[in-house]
């Protein structure tokens, strides 16, 4: 058996079982000790986004049964991509590709703020009224189809090695459910870790309500992106513990935190009546709509 094969016949397990001990870990920590009270019940959410959760995983496992990983070793055997064609050191081109796909990511998550149509799937994910580790890994279901697109397409342009592939698919589902999680760390070592990874205190300002708040720390995994194109913000103007998560509009617990509101939310509302820049902070507690000069 090749390496290769090994990595696909096992990815499923390696990535399951990453993602409940993750999830088993986190979700102790927030029962321990807890960043923020919660507002909604916590079993009426994790019910319902795990439900989500659940539910996108056979959908993607119907759609695209070999997954990223499957389009790796097709990339890989009929020589597609960058690092396919030309020839790096192993650890140097997992390094490079773990390194491109967070990128790709941070730039799919601020597109999917910028253009209203996807930021009406996208809202599903903000929508949540609280914020813990299952909040990390509720998406629509077409939100997610088009990401596992454009993952897709970003390993056939870039061409990494099979193991890279599997090395970001687990630590993004890592990263996710720590920086999601009603936790919080230390400030000197939350400081630190800043510089390199995104942290709970970091993301949870993302989540805000005030959109120029939401229009700020896009990155999933590395914070290099955040700070290189100027969309990190250190803390939310009311602290951590004064600010409210979710949506304005949308504060209906059916609507925010039942699957089928969740389902059916990016289906209401204009398509115009939010994209990134597009509104500001005035000052007094409320946002703006921006005008043309």
């Amino acid at each position: 058996m090749t390496f290769n094969e090994f990595i696909l016949e096992n990815e499923v397990t390696i990535r399951l079982s990453f993602f409940f001990g993750v999830f088993a870990v986190m979700a102790i920590w927030e029962m321990i000790a807890p960043r923020r009270a919660l507002t909604v019940s916590k079993t009426v959410r994790w019910v319902n986004n795990l439900g989500l959760v659940f539910f996108n995983s056979f959908i993607l496992r119907l759609l695209f049964p070999a997954a990223a990983v499957g389009v790796a070793v097709f990339a890989q055997s009929h020589g597609w991509g960058l690092l396919n064609y030309y020839e790096l050191p192993f650890l140097l081109a997992i390094v490079i590709s773990v390194i491109a796909m967070d990128f790709i990511i941070y730039l799919q998550h601020v597109m999917v703020h910028a253009i209203p149509l996807l930021w009406r799937l996208h809202r599903v994910h903000h929508a949540d009224l609280d914020y813990d580790v299952t909040t990390g890994a509720r998406f629509h279901t077409l939100e997610i189809i088009l990401s596992m697109l454009i993952k897709f397409a970003t390993i056939i342009v870039l061409g990494p090695p099979v193991v890279a592939v599997v090395i970001f698919e687990v630590a993004l589902n890592a990263f996710a459910m720590f920086n999601h999680s009603n936790v919080g760390l230390p400030k000197s070592l939350d400081t630190f870790l800043r510089w390199f990874i995104v942290t709970p205190d970091m993301h949870r300002v993302h989540h805000s309500v005030e959109d120029d708040e939401t229009n700020s720390n896009f990155g999933f995994n590395l914070t290099w992106w955040d700070h290189l194109f100027g969309t990190y913000r250190e803390q939310p103007r009311g602290g951590q513990l004064g600010f409210t998560i979710g949506i304005h509009k949308y504060r209906d617990i059916k609507q925010t935190n039942w699957i089928i509101g969740m389902m059916t939310l990016p289906f209401k509302g204009k398509v115009s009546e939010y994209a990134i820049n597009t509104r500001s902070w005035n000052g007094d507690g409320n946002t703006e709509q921006k005008t043309e000069d």
